[in-house]
């Protein structure tokens, strides 16, 4: 479908934008849905244990709407991935690497350098938006996720400078 969708459109950047926006807002529309739905499951199976919580509790409706953006800003970074590296597969090897292999070699890095590298990597500081009880050692909720979607907008801007100068 890519052949055909650049065919008819010869001028590629638009196609990016708009693959990047529609699957954005699908997915954050989708994601909060479910993350809620996901909440409502939970404090369903907890109550039975007398633990429960609200979203007026602090930082709960901050963590449940979090998913959804924290699921839309991961997919958005593997369509950048995607499109840069012009694979669909290579796009979500990369993406897995770096949100699921790279943080656990970093846990191999002796502690005075994983402590200062650790919070900065694309999974800590995007799931710091999912911490209701905030970690001292991890960024605060919306830096954290103002910074992995910096490390998104970076992928994509890549991905538009390559689609543009080798696709052109």
């Amino acid at each position: 479908m890519i052949r055909a969708t650049m065919a008819a459109v010869p001028t590629r950047l638009p196609v990016l934008w708009a693959k990047a926006a529609v699957f954005a807002m699908v997915t954050f529309a989708l994601m909060t849905v479910a993350s809620f739905v996901a909440f409502a499951g939970g404090q369903a199976m907890l109550s039975s244990k007398h633990i429960s919580t609200t979203l007026s509790q602090p930082g709960v409706l901050t963590a449940v709407i979090g998913g959804g953006l924290y699921l839309t800003v991961v997919g958005v970074l593997g369509v950048a991935l995607g499109a840069l590296l012009r694979s669909t597969a290579g796009g979500i090897a990369t993406l897995f690497g770096l949100l699921l292999i790279l943080p656990i070699i970093v846990r191999f890095l002796p502690s005075n350098w994983r402590d200062h590298i650790d919070r900065y990597l694309p999974s800590s500081a995007g799931q710091s938006i999912l911490q209701v009880v905030h970690d001292s050692s991890a960024l605060s909720a919306w830096t954290g996720f103002a910074l992995f979607c910096g490390y998104a907008l970076a992928a994509l801007a890549g991905a538009a400078v390559l689609l543009r100068r080798r696709d052109a």
